[in-house]
This record gives structure tokens, C-alpha cells and sequence, in this order.
């Protein structure tokens, strides 16, 4: 502080004067005469001849004078460094910083200061976080679906018939957003809302073009070509800030904040759930451009390319983590990455390539918001389950090909399970009943446990699923589970 240093200057020059007038903030003239007060309020030093004591009673000499002086100027300088190290000591209510915040605050410029990350409060029905985190027992086993919002709802098909926009259009539309994230929640017990969104929108995110011309899905006509397209289209990993998710991605942070207005204002009291691809699933489309077609260029750019795959995933990586961190800051409260195309690696290129990114996702997430539930599925590649179960991940996700008589062991208890109902046993072909999904959801709450899961799928809804039997699924999974719990 100025004041400190040249009260410090001050004191060291009392040696060689014999009459001094000391320059201070109006709290230390407090002490001093009335000529010192004024000038320390002025700015300017005054001269005088003698200083007053603390008791009123002026120097009788000028010894005297001086050793009041320097008196003055020390319990300034004293009351200075309580005051300051007080401060320094107040607690600030803040997420938890960065998890490479080493460094404190007074040795480090504005600058160097980590970001302090808000967490939002607990919703009401807090039964699937407090299930994915694993810390209590529950009275029953939480369920949400895969694709729940979506085309195999009536009401979603009219409404977007209604809006006159594809599926990419409404967005791009906070508003469309909003409502099509809520609809199964007014028709379904689920226990937990998902953000209505796209894998891709990191891709158009990072100025790779994404198309849905109708009836072949999504596309992405003008792939990555080679290492110089990618140098030249998409930005250095150093780009990847918040402010690049607010200026590239802020239509998908303000549908967050939207959705939970929304479910305030409707009385929707589950946890939203918010959400990404994962870095090898977005080069997989990004350098490829379908799915269903180019399927081994993905892994061809892992091995002809590996230098340029790596920085093309470490900026996917980058802007995953600073994209999730602002839907948690919008409101999101659980947290689910989709390693969509996981079926598409090997197992070697997926420890090589996917697996370190998926552990940098993992580990930085979980130090901004620990209490902020964090869900991996890694679809078509349940090899990486167990290693995944070690990475920090809250709750690992099964596909419809794992066994159930495994997957528990597989995690090891480090984390809890999701999945993996089968959608099939959803649509009514007229083999499908109320009955025949309360037996299949009971099969899988006995195989799998009533604890520490998420009742889910195993592959995300279709379209051609019966509303009336997906209702019979979430309340099975309801009523079935309290049961198991209580007959313990």
C-alpha cells in the first residue's frame, strides 16, 4: 500500500531530522493535531512546531515531538496490516477454482486469477443426484430416457410442424428449445429434464458446416480434408475461452437459462441435465461427415495424421470443458458426455487418441463442480468401461451389449451405472405391453441393483416408440425399485 510504504520512508528519515510533519491517511490524523488532520486531507504536508499526543497534551520539546511523530506513524502502520490481513482472511462464497490454481492472490496479478465457478442449488427432486453421486442410499431407483424430448412424441411432431423450422432451425430458437425440453416432463414421472440439443453444435461451434437436408439425418457437407484445411478452418486451442462459447455457442446457453425459468414458472422441480459429444465422436464427424457413410476415415486420421488429430482433439477438448462449464453456470445440474461413435475406434486408437481427453474432461470438470454430478457414455465401446469407471466420471453408461451379470464389477464400485434398457421392448408391435415392460424393467432393476443406477436405455429412443408404454417403463422402474428397496 502507497500509504504504508511512505510511512515506512517517513520513519526511516525521523533519524536525521529534528522537527517533521507526517503525511497520512484522515484515519491516523485522527492522533496528530488539528494543522495534520487538514493535511492529510489536503494532500500537501504542513509544518509544525509541535504535535499533539493521544491525551490532547502537546511536545514539551522537540525530542519529544519526534518520538510522537514516529509513535503516530507506527500505530498507522500497524492498524494498516490488521486491517488488510482481516480482509485477506473474509471467506469468499465461490465454486471451487480451477484445478491448476496454485498460486494465491497476493502474489498474483488480476490477470493470473483463476475463475471462480458457480454451481446452481439443488433442485427440489434431487433423487437422480443424489443416486449418480453415490453418497446415500435412495429410496428409489431414478429414471430418465435417452432422446426422452423428441420425434416420438405427438406433441413435438406438431409443434415443430407448427414452427415450420427442421430440427437444426429450432436450435438455433431459445423459445423452441425451452419447449421441446419440457414436453416429457408434463407427460412423464421422469426424473431429471435434458437440455433439447445436438452433438454437433460444437462442430458448427468450430466453422465446420452442418446440414439436415431430410430424410439421411444429419450431415456434414464439406468434412476437414487434410492437416492444411485444418489448419486453416478451425481456431488454436488458445481460442477456446469462455468468451468464444458466449460469442459461438450462447443460443445453447441461453436455451439453459430459458428452460430453467420455465420450469420455475411450471413447477418442475427435477434436475436439468445438460450436455456434449465427445472429442473423438466430434472428429469423427468432423473429418468424415456422416455417419453412415466414410466410417473408416476417422481412424485413418488418427493414423496417417496423429500430430494434427491430437491438436484438432485438444481443441475439442478445451471447448467442451469451457462449453459444459457454462451450461452448469446457466443452471444445468448433472452433466452427461456422449463418446457417440465409440464404435467406431479400435480399442488401441481409443486408449491412444480418446481416452486423455476424456480424463482432461473428467478430471477439470469435476474440480470446477464436484457436487455436479458428471455421466460418461462411451456407446459401442464397453471395453473402456472399466477405465472409465477410474477417471473421476460420476456414473458410467452401458450399452444394450453389456452383460448385467458384469457391469458392476466392471466399475468396481467407483462409480454407479446407467442404462441399459432395451428401446425395442418400447414400441408396440403387438407383442409389447404394459405388462411385458413392467416385467423387462423389474429384470433389470434385480440384475443390475436398485442402488447407485440411473435407469436409462441403452440406445437413445427412436421415434417409433408408444408414449403409453414409455409411461409404463418410468413408473415400473418406480414402483419396482421401492419395492426391491423396501424388501431389503
Amino acid at each position: 500500500m502507497k500509504l504504508v510504504a511512505t510511512a515506512v520512508f517517513l520513519v526511516a528519515a525521523l533519524d536525521g531530522v529534528t522537527a517533521f510533519a507526517p503525511i497520512l491517511s484522515s484515519s491516523a490524523a485522527t492522533s496528530s493535531t488539528s494543522a495534520a488532520a487538514a493535511a492529510a486531507t489536503t494532500g500537501r504536508s504542513t509544518a509544525i512546531s509541535l504535535t499533539t499526543g493521544p491525551g490532547g497534551k502537546p511536545a514539551s520539546s522537540s525530542a519529544e515531538d519526534l518520538e510522537l511523530t514516529r509513535q503516530i506513524i507506527l500505530d498507522f502502520m500497524a492498524s494498516d496490516a490488521a486491517a488488510g490481513a482481516a480482509s485477506d482472511a473474509t471467506p469468499t462464497p465461490t465454486a471451487a477454482p480451477a484445478a491448476d490454481s496454485s498460486s494465491s492472490s497476493a502474489s498474483s496479478s488480476p490477470a493470473d486469477q483463476k475463475k471462480a465457478y458457480t454451481t446452481p442449488p439443488l433442485p427440489e427432486n434431487d433423487l437422480m443426484i443424489r443416486a449418480a453421486l453415490g453418497k446415500e442410499d435412495v429410496e428409489r431407483t431414478p429414471v430418465w430416457l435417452f432422446r426422452q424430448a423428441g420425434r416420438h412424441l405427438p406433441e413435438y411432431r406438431a409443434y415443430k410442424e407448427k414452427t415450420g423450422r427442421n430440427f437444426l432451425d429450432m436450435l438455433s430458437h431459445p423459445e423452441d428449445v425451452a419447449e421441446c425440453t419440457l414436453q416429457p416432463l408434463r407427460r412423464y414421472p421422469v426424473d431429471a429434464a435434458i437440455l433439447f440439443s445436438d452433438i454437433l453444435v460444437i462442430a458448427e461451434a468450430l466453422n465446420v458446416e452442418v446440414t439436415m437436408p431430410g430424410g439421411v439425418g444429419i450431415q456434414v457437407p464439406n468434412p476437414i480434408k487434410d492437416p492444411a484445411d485444418l489448419a486453416k478452418r478451425i481456431p488454436d486451442v488458445t481460442a477456446m475461452t469462455p468468451n468464444y462459447v458466449s460469442e459461438h455457442l450462447g443460443h445453447v446457453i441461453k436455451s439453459v437459462e430459458l428452460i430453467k425459468t420455465k420450469m420455475a414458472n411450471e413447477g418442475m422441480t427435477q434436475p436439468l441435465i445438460g450436455f456434449s459429444a465427445a472429442p473423438w465422436t466430434l472428429l469423427f464427424y468432423m473429418v468424415g461427415g456422416s455417419s453412415k457413410k466414410n466410417n473408416d476415415i476417422g481412424v485413418k486420421w488418427l493414423t496417417d495424421h496423429p500430430d494434427d488429430s491430437r491438436r484438432l482433439l485438444d481443441v475439442l477438448t478445451k471447448i467442451i470443458i469451457e462449453y459444459m462449464s457454462a451450461q452448469v453456470e446457466a443452471g444445468a445440474n448433472m452433466l452427461q458426455l456422449f463418446e457417440a461413435m465409440g464404435m467406431m475406434i479400435d480399442e488401441a486408437n481409443f486408449d491412444q487418441f480418446a481416452m486423455p481427453c476424456l480424463k482432461e474432461i473428467a478430471t477439470e470438470l469435476k474440480s470446477r463442480f464436484p457436487d455436479v454430478p458428471l455421466m460418461v457414455f462411451s456407446r459401442g465401446a464397453s471395453f473402456a468401461n472399466e477405465a472409465l469407471s477410474k477417471l473421476g466420471y460420476d456414473v458410467v453408461t452401458i450399452d444394450g451389449s453389456v452383460d448385467r451379470s458384469t457391469a458392476r464389477a466392471t466399475v468396481g464400485g467407483r462409480t454407479g451405472l446407467q442404462g441399459n434398457y432395451d428401446p425395442r421392448e418400447l414400441i408396440d408391435d403387438g407383442s409389447k405391453s404394459v405388462e411385458t415392460v413392467r416385467a423387462t424393467a423389474r429384470e433389470l432393476l434385480e440384475e443390475l441393483g436398485p442402488q447407485r443406477l440411473v435407469a436409462n436405455l441403452g440406445e437413445g429412443l427412436g421415434g417409433k416408440e408408444s408414449p403409453e408404454l414409455v409411461n409404463a417403463f418410468v413408473d415400473a422402474i418406480h414402483e419396482e425399485s421401492e419395492a426391491l428397496i423396501k424388501a431389503v
